[in-house]
């Protein structure tokens, strides 16, 4: 008997489930992944929020303003050159000896990065070492930041009771807010307990170097939860492979293209609003710091609020449809965005990164879950981190950049809302090409692992 080779059965002989944990221990790893999530993108999305705000004057001085922006913005999409490579490392480490290690070995890299940054002297004072040496530590924050993110949310997935995959999967996507709110909340205090002067010479390093704290915090909550029980039923079936990378581009090819296009226009309007909005704010409409900060804090809430209808709705309605309304609502209000930012008025701004929120939300809650059903265990780091990762660089690497070049080349941020629509195109190209499986089989297929000689379904 035969089968198609992109669509090979489960074979239930050579086949066995994880088993299903207590509820005390899918609390502990869902709130693990949150924590520890949170606290990874505090330390990514802090470097987003200071660059927009004071590394152009403090890293790039002999440039001129605009020039300086740009450049700034550019050593963001710097850790995102890393992050493919990152993924490559966590997965293949990831699938062959645990979830657990990596999150923990990532947590501690992000921190001392960040730390580091916080500490880095200025142009002033080193001369061009400064901005070397920031690029340096940007970089091992993307290296980190492209294999925390696919340990987090297996961890949270493959902990999941059947029938809430989706929900539990949204905790370490909550972390990407709760992060943007840290980190808006701490430059927001720094700027507060600050003059303008006082804070560009040293008030934004407060935030950095509190990465510490935090990273104690998450380090004992991480180490406190027992390897997912999919893994270990992987290991205990003897099914981990000696190059998963090597089995996810031969078998699962197609799976990781979609994967990839989920991403794209979420991460790219995501990057928008992280550190593009705040500087736009801030130099083309004449808002103050603060105010920015204030709206930047109410989109990260208004992005957990929508994360966490998006992740119980793929529950009920399924992933794809939800993604598909999450796509259509974010690429439907890219024009309305920047209408309403261009009035200049706070509350108009307010409403404009709530509505971004709804399609955020709805496209960003639903993504652990989706990617834990499209790759099989034994290949599931590998493919979700590498997926994640290249999605982030060709969606929200260069997003802020892009964004500042087009408002410079066209004097208008509709240009930017031409930019982000693109980015929403190219993930609905990838709903439509997704095949999801029905609710019954979702649930086999993320905690079935496949024996040595059988192989599972990809798409």
């Amino acid at each position: 008997m035969t089968h198609a080779p992109d669509r090979p059965p489960v074979d239930t002989v050579s086949t066995s489930a994880a088993p299903v944990p207590e509820p005390r221990q899918i609390r502990r790893a869902a709130w693990a992944s949150l924590v520890g999530t949170t606290i990874e993108w505090y330390d990514f999305l802090i470097y987003a929020a200071a660059a927009g705000l004071v590394f152009g004057q403090l890293f790039f001085p002999e440039l001129a303003t605009s020039s300086a922006v740009l450049a700034s913005f550019a050593t963001i999409g710097v850790s995102f050159f890393a992050r493919p490579l990152g993924g490559i490392i966590a997965g293949h480490l990831g699938d062959r000896i645990g979830r657990k290690a990596m999150l923990v070995a990532t947590l501690i890299l992000m921190g001392a990065s960040t730390t580091a940054i916080g500490l880095l002297p200025g142009y002033a004072t080193i001369g061009a070492a400064a901005p070397i040496l920031l690029v340096v530590f940007r970089f091992l924050q993307g290296l980190s930041a492209g294999g925390e993110w696919g340990g987090a949310a297996l961890l949270a997935v493959e902990y999941a009771p059947p029938g809430r995959r989706g929900f539990y999967g949204s905790f370490p996507q909550l972390g990407a807010s709760f992060g943007l709110v840290l980190a808006n909340v701490a430059l927001l205090v720094a700027a507060a307990a600050t003059t303008p002067e006082q804070f560009v010479a040293w008030g934004w390093r407060i935030p950095f170097l509190g990465s510490i704290v935090l990273i104690a915090i998450g380090f004992v909550v991480r180490s406190g939860v027992e390897e997912s029980p999919v893994f270990q039923q992987v290991r205990r079936s003897n099914a981990r492979r000696r190059a998963p990378l090597a089995v996810l581009l031969r078998e699962h090819w197609r799976a990781l293209l979609v994967a990839v296009g989920l991403f794209v226009g979420v991460n790219l309007c995501g990057y928008i609003m992280i550190a593009f909005i705040g500087t736009y704010g801030t130099t083309a409409l004449g808002m103050s710091r603060r105010q920015m900060l204030l709206v930047g804090t109410v989109g990260a809430l208004s992005w957990a609020l929508w994360t966490v209808v998006g992740a119980r709705w793929s529950d009920r309605l399924g992933r794809r449809r939800t993604y598909l309304f999450g796509t259509l609502a974010m690429g439907a209000w890219t024009f309305p965005m920047f209408l309403l930012l261009d009035t200049g008025s706070l509350g108009w701004m307010l409403v404009s990164v709530f509505g971004l929120a709804i399609g955020l939300g709805l496209t960003y809650g639903p993504q652990a879950a989706a990617y834990a059903e499209l790759f099989p265990p034994e290949i599931r780091y590998s493919g979700s981190s590498l997926a994640y990762a290249i999605g982030a660089v060709v969606g929200g690497g260069f997003a802020p950049l892009v964004a500042a070049w087009l408002l410079e080349r066209t004097g208008t941020s509709l240009s930017v809302s031409v930019y982000m629509l693109l980015g929403c195109v190219v993930t609905l190209v990838a709903v439509f090409g997704w095949r999801e499986r029905s609710r019954a089989e979702r649930e086999a297929f993320v905690s079935t692992v496949a024996h040595p000689g059988t192989r599972a379904d990809a798409e």
